[in-house]
């Protein structure tokens, strides 16, 4: 199902029978009635500055659409949710799990080993088509791996983690055009524009995985690997972490790859370097053919699309509550 996503500043946004009406600026009309009817829309994505009227509010909301409010930066400012049914034995096992270093190291581990084998695969397949790596590339992520499977505590895990993302960034920024340098991975502000895509999608993703936590009654500040913090969200956090390589990194790579962002979809601001709005516009498009995309998944055992696998994720760690040693994260094929 399609999201719709408003980007354009000053845009009004209201509910006119079973359609949504978007009012540009400069008196523009659109009805989109056609193209993403109400009864089909799945997740709605606003740019601040973007006005919503109650109406139109309340509609998606009754039909159980959350809805997403981003800043210019990709930075989540909010979402919308409809009420979910209370789910007080699940928030009980939960704050047990988060009692237990020994729980939440396991589940972690397992975030961390999927993080590591979904970017060791994501490799192979732009290295069987371009043979650019060489095996030490590869053993050393195998090494990575076999750390953090046996990783005695947090910090020695956080570090098997930190280790393998600067070999994969390093590997995998050979693959892109040299228009485009990557050097190394920098948030707050974003360094260059790779990083800027990395960081709207992650934005985009963390979005997703909000929702999919609070819709099935977990308490999203709660992590394992992102300890709980004041100010951010873990769970999702944590959940990201196996998609990073399966759609984040894959994504960019392929919307710099084929020339689908150019230089013009930036623009540098506050010190860094960021999407303009049709920079956003478009990411958002190519995010949003890639979640709905179906692929037979040998994790999921049947035909699922990454949409299904981002909520999916949420699922599998609420039935991890009881057995974590059981948790299976999401994993390349």
């Amino acid at each position: 199902m399609p999201l719709l996503s408003v980007q354009t500043p000053r845009a009004e946004v209201s509910l006119h029978s079973e359609r949504l009406t978007v009012r540009l600026p400069n008196g523009e009309t659109q009805l989109l009635k056609s193209e993403v009817p109400l009864g089909e829309l799945e997740r709605v994505v606003f740019a601040e500055g973007v006005f919503v009227s109650t109406p139109a509010m309340c509609e998606l909301l009754k039909r159980q659409i959350p809805v997403t409010f981003l800043a210019w930066n990709g930075r989540l400012l909010g979402s919308f949710e409809p009420p979910t049914p209370p789910r007080g034995s699940s928030r009980m096992l939960q704050y047990q799990l988060a009692g237990s270093p020994a729980a939440c190291l396991a589940i972690a581990r397992k975030l961390v080993e999927a993080k590591i084998a979904n970017g060791r695969r994501l490799l192979q397949r732009l290295d069987a088509n371009h043979h650019l790596l060489d095996a030490t590339a590869f053993d050393s992520l195998n090494a990575r791996e076999r750390d953090a499977k046996q990783a005695a505590d947090l910090p020695s895990l956080l570090g098997s983690e930190g280790a393998a993302a600067v070999l994969f960034y390093n590997a995998w920024s050979n693959f892109l055009p040299s228009e485009f340098p990557f050097g190394q991975r920098s948030t707050r502000p974003p360094g260059n524009p790779v990083n800027a895509c990395l960081s709207y999608l992650s934005a985009l993703v963390y979005g997703e995985l909000l929702t999919a936590c609070v819709v099935r009654g977990l308490d999203p500040a709660l992590g394992c690997l992102h300890q709980p913090q004041d100010g951010r969200w873990s769970l999702p956090l944590d959940l990201m972490e196996p998609f990073r390589p399966a759609l984040i990194e894959p994504l960019t790579l392929r919307l710099f790859s084929h020339r689908i962002l150019q230089k013009s979809h930036f623009e540098a601001h506050d010190h860094g370097v960021w999407l303009a709005r049709d920079g956003r516009r478009t990411l958002i498009q190519h995010y949003e053919q890639r979640l709905q995309r179906e692929f037979l998944s040998e994790h999921a055992g049947c035909r699922t699309t990454l949409r299904q696998q981002l909520q999916n994720a949420a699922v599998q760690f609420k039935l991890a509550l009881v057995q974590p040693q059981n948790y299976a994260p999401f994993r390349l094929n």
